[in-house]
């Protein structure tokens, strides 16, 4: 079960990377729904009891994270009309790098966390770092409203992964009002998304500098 639980850890980490290294921004959204889906079995795997209220969680992670929130995403795309982030504040390959990094010293970092030692067998730790670090990488490097939306979406993956180390202690119904309060903040976001390219004919945040009082 750790074997396979470390497997599904390992292959977010790579994601992270994909998504940091590609311009499409269709691309990176489905990355982030894979992620939805692996965080439904992160779920499963990381709680010893199957209860009802685990299972009805990880269902809840899987429908928000990878089907709800991404189908929201890929509609604001088409209504804005736009595939690519094309110029980033840093570049793909750099962005790639510095997400390298930053999970290099998520790995080395994560030891040192008093959490760590009840979980030393296991990458929740260190992919809960780096995720929230690639997550903020995306989230300040990107132009495109869209791509930064899709930052906070990852950042809040790894948060949720963090969530496992405390899920005796924090009961399920806290993480479900928080995904509750993500949903809800996506949604609204991509409305305001939406009014942003009908006012500016882009989604450039840059543009938002051009307002005035």
């Amino acid at each position: 079960m750790t074997n396979l639980l470390n497997t599904v850890l390992v292959t977010i980490l790579v994601m992270n990377l994909f998504a940091l290294g590609t311009s499409r921004i269709l691309a990176v959204t489905r990355i982030v729904a894979s992620q939805g889906v692996l965080l439904g079995i992160i779920t499963l795997l990381v709680n010893k009891h199957l209860t009802m209220a685990v299972v009805l969680m990880a269902v809840a992670a899987v429908a928000i994270k990878a089907v709800v929130i991404p189908s929201i995403i890929v509609r604001a795309l088409r209504d804005a009309q736009i595939k690519h982030e094309v110029k980033p504040l840093i570049g793909f390959l750099p962005s790639i790098i510095l997400g390298a990094m930053a999970t290099a010293f998520a790995l080395l970092f994560a030891g040192q966390l008093p959490l760590a030692g009840d979980h030393y067998d296991t990458l929740l730790v260190p992919t809960s770092i780096a995720t929230v670090l690639v997550g903020f990488i995306q989230l300040v490097t990107r132009y495109k409203a869209i791509s930064q939306v899709i930052g906070y979406l990852v950042l809040e993956n790894g948060i949720f992964i963090f969530s496992m180390l405390l899920v005796e202690a924090m009961p399920l119904i806290v993480e479900m009002g928080v995904m509750l309060d993500l949903f809800v903040g996506i949604f609204v976001t991509c409305i305001i998304i939406n009014h942003i390219n009908q006012a500016f004919s882009s989604m450039d945040t840059r543009q938002l500098v051009s307002l005035k009082e």
